[in-house]
């Protein structure tokens, strides 16, 4: 069988071409609903190469091995499956010139194994996965470009702390495919050989490296949601936060050259549970635990303000993405008819993962944006509107909820804070500076990252 497809992208061959080349493409373009993991890579898309894929069929492990076999920069590039699902795979990328910008073309000739009873019964659910594999693959790849042309930038070094959690790994990627240079920031070296001139240990000696980088993002933190709250994991809440953004602020201040911007991670939390009153960044805090974290957190950074640095408080809403967060742990339930947390009144602002990414490349672009920005969708949902959403998506109702003494008894005080709280957050100056959502829509979202958009060949 053979599929092909084709999208405009918003930039030269070139760049398109180099957008794939570069380090981490390929797990950029994985489809997060996939149990796919790169195994083995050397980066290269050279003659010869091999990727090794460890992924699943019906539950059962296997290897995907495909080794590149053709290489003409910055037009072509195609592999071919050595081992793995399919009887055959050849893959090739072609790009081309249209008008002033480019287009990419997928080709993929393949067979499904057992012949004509492959053929008969799995044909077709080989081509499904295929269009919605390339829907998604096509869309970051263009949404990704989108963004490089909408904001030219200078190749910048960027310093990311929480490098390894879900926004951090995934935006140095982004990052690095469009060609800016990422820098970890650690709390101290690893064992690991090579990890001293990969990394900044900025709270073990080195911040003064710091000094070479054009941004610092600044999103590590103990993690809120890994259990019930005892005084002591407050505590630690509140000190990953407030100490260690104080400190690095304060070794910001201190540098004879220092970085043009900081983005340092908050939260929407910092509002309190409000009910149905519309909140923007002008609105008063809220009082509980989470709104004084926030609270602390964002003041932490007066140093490097102080010093002249632009410092932008990335207030984080409910951030969306099947490979961690919130939206993994409801799939679970929401397949068994799972339905509204408590009265499923109050209101969820939440984000694509990819738009978060998306407005930290703006507001590191944008030189406008300073102070509190509210990173959340322009169209929050209430909770039981979100239940009734997602269990559309994946072909469930939404029919049991969870009531809120059950919530409370299983979760104490974070039940209230993180699932029954209510705060209907509008992104006020993201949308003033200018910044292009790619989902605004919780459906569309959904099915974009859930694997329920189709991609139909072009043949």
């Amino acid at each position: 069988m053979k599929y092909v497809v084709s999208s405009p992208l918003p930039v030269s061959v070139e760049d398109a071409f180099a957008y794939h080349e570069r380090r981490g493409a390929l797990e950029r373009l994985v489809p997060p609903w996939e149990s796919v993991e790169v195994e083995k890579t050397d980066n290269s898309l050279a003659v010869g190469s091999e990727v090794v894929l460890k992924t699943s069929v019906f539950g059962v492990p296997i290897r995907w091995v495909a080794e590149h076999t053709v290489y003409e920069p910055p037009r072509l590039f195609a592999d071919t499956q050595l081992s793995g699902p399919f009887a055959k795979w050849c893959h090739r990328h072609h790009f081309e010139t249209v008008g002033d910008h480019s287009a990419l073309t997928d080709q993929i000739d393949f067979e499904v194994p057992l012949g004509a009873i492959g053929r008969l019964l799995g044909s077709k659910t080989a081509l499904g996965k295929i269009e919605s594999m390339f829907a998604y693959r096509h869309r970051v790849t263009r949404d990704d470009l989108t963004l490089q042309a909408e904001h030219p930038l200078a190749v910048k070094r960027v310093a990311i702390s929480g490098s390894t959690g879900l926004v951090g790994k995934q935006l140095g990627s982004l990052l690095t495919l469009l060609g800016h240079e990422v820098i970890p920031i650690v709390r101290k070296h690893s064992s690991d050989a090579g990890s001293k001139q990969n990394t900044i240990a900025a709270w073990s000696g080195e911040a003064a490296k710091l000094a070479d980088t054009d941004v610092v993002v600044h999103l590590a933190g103990k993690p809120i949601a890994s259990g019930r709250w005892s005084e002591e994991t407050k505590r630690q809440i509140r000190d990953s936060r407030v100490q260690n953004t104080r400190s690095l602020c304060e070794s910001l201040a201190k540098l004879d050259t220092k970085p043009e911007v900081l983005i340092c991670a908050s939260a929407t939390g910092i509002y309190g549970s409000r009910g149905d009153e519309p909140l923007n960044e002008s609105s008063d805090l809220g009082n509980d635990f989470l709104a004084d974290v926030a609270r602390e957190w964002e003041n932490a950074c007066l140093p490097a303000i102080e010093a002249g640095i632009r410092v932008v408080n990335a207030r984080f809403g409910l951030v969306l993405s099947p490979k961690g967060g919130a939206l993994q742990k409801m799939l679970t339930p929401a397949k068994f008819a799972g339905g509204s947390l408590g009265n499923g009144k109050q209101w969820w602002s939440w984000i694509a993962l990819d738009d978060v990414l998306g407005a930290i490349y703006h507001a590191i672009a944008e030189s406008s944006l300073s102070g509190p920005v509210n990173f959340v969708s322009s169209d929050p949902v209430t909770n039981a509107g979100f239940a009734k959403t997602l269990g559309h998506v994946i072909g469930r109702p939404a029919l049991f909820p969870a009531p809120a003494f059950m919530l409370r008894a299983a979760m104490g005080e974070m039940a209230d804070a993180l699932l029954l709280s209510s705060a209907r957050v509008k992104p006020s100056k993201l949308t003033e500076s200018g910044y292009r959502y790619r989902f605004n829509d919780l459906t569309q979202f959904l099915k974009y990252s859930l694997g329920r958009e189709r991609l139909e060949s072009t043949e």
